[in-house]
């Protein structure tokens, strides 16, 4: 809010995206490790649609502070940031952790656990997984409103007719995404979350090739985004399937560890696929970036599935 240059901005942003990839992890293994694992799609499955709700949440809370100046969308921000000191007093550390602790005692394990012995290889795996896929949907939820907002068929409307426009097609995409969400966990209720990943990578490459493989009009291009909106199902699993996969100790490290790794890599690879799109014309980098999505989709069939408990 109190940002006067970009870099200020810039530094804003880091510190928050330390937060929410802290908390992210820390949520991920704490919830891992206190449901019981047949229910835990889809509680995935909730969890992720909370981030949807939270996406259009802004969107409405953009909407109603339009006559305000545009920082003023950032004080809505610091609402659920408050819920961190309730989280701190009143959720208990799971028993399964506290055990591990007191047998490690002052031994505890390190970031370099990750890269020794069978972790090393559950660990480089699931950095490619996150990195490759992420790179892909952010490149998506980047490129597709710069894209449908220089459309042809919008030329001759107003700014605020194209805004409005896409507006409305980012809520569709996140209303799929919620469908996406269970029918993700759908699949990984009886097929397990290895087969899921990989059906959703699938699904992903699919929607965006028939979508951006050949020019459509503005009214069938935002029929085919519910599509690859319910493809983002993929990051429900995600959250319940990767703590998991790390001993105890680790759980919080690795995870974490993992998924920030492949945001990284997604911040590289959405300006990378900019490289591809002509002046006005967005739609070959969002083809080429639906590419993104058969590497993950081969790769999550070489990882483990998490033990029956």
């Amino acid at each position: 809010f109190f940002a006067q240059t970009w870099w200020h901005l810039l530094v804003c942003r880091f510190l928050a995206a330390l937060g929410i990839g802290g908390e992210w992890a820390v949520g991920a293994a704490l919830l891992s490790e206190t449901w019981p694992r047949r229910w835990r799609p889809w509680i995935a499955a909730v969890l992720q649609t909370a981030v949807n709700i939270g996406v259009m949440t802004a969107m409405v809370a953009g909407y109603a502070l339009a006559a305000l100046p545009v920082r003023s969308v950032f004080l809505v921000g610091i609402l659920p940031a408050l819920l961190v000191f309730w989280i701190r007093r009143a959720v208990p550390e799971t028993e399964e952790w506290q055990n591990a602790r007191a047998r490690a005692g002052h031994d505890q394990p390190r970031v370099v656990e990750l890269f020794r012995g069978a972790v090393r290889r559950t660990t480089i795996l699931t950095i490619l997984v996150c990195a490759l896929s992420l790179t892909g949907h952010w490149a998506f939820l980047y490129w597709f409103p710069q894209h449908l907002r220089n459309h042809p068929d919008l030329a001759l409307w107003s700014d605020g007719d194209r805004t409005r426009f896409t507006s409305l097609a980012m809520i569709l995409v996140m209303i799929s995404s919620v469908a996406g969400n269970f029918l993700a966990s759908f699949i990984a209720r009886f097929l397990g979350y290895r087969r899921a990943i990989a059906a959703m990578c699938l699904l992903y490459f699919v929607s965006m090739f028939a979508t951006y493989c050949v020019p459509l009009d503005h009214r069938m291009l935002v029929a085919c985004l519910s599509l690859s909106g319910v493809s983002q199902g993929v990051f429900a699993l995600f959250t319940m399937y990767m703590p998991p996969l790390f001993p105890t100790l680790l759980r919080t490290t690795g995870a974490g560890f993992c998924y920030n790794i492949g945001r990284i890599a997604a911040a590289a690879g959405t300006v990378f696929f900019g490289l591809f799109s002509s002046v006005g014309d967005h739609r070959l980098a969002l083809f080429y970036a639906s590419f993104m999505f058969l590497p993950p989709a081969l790769i999550a069939l070489l990882l483990p599935e998490p033990p029956d408990e």
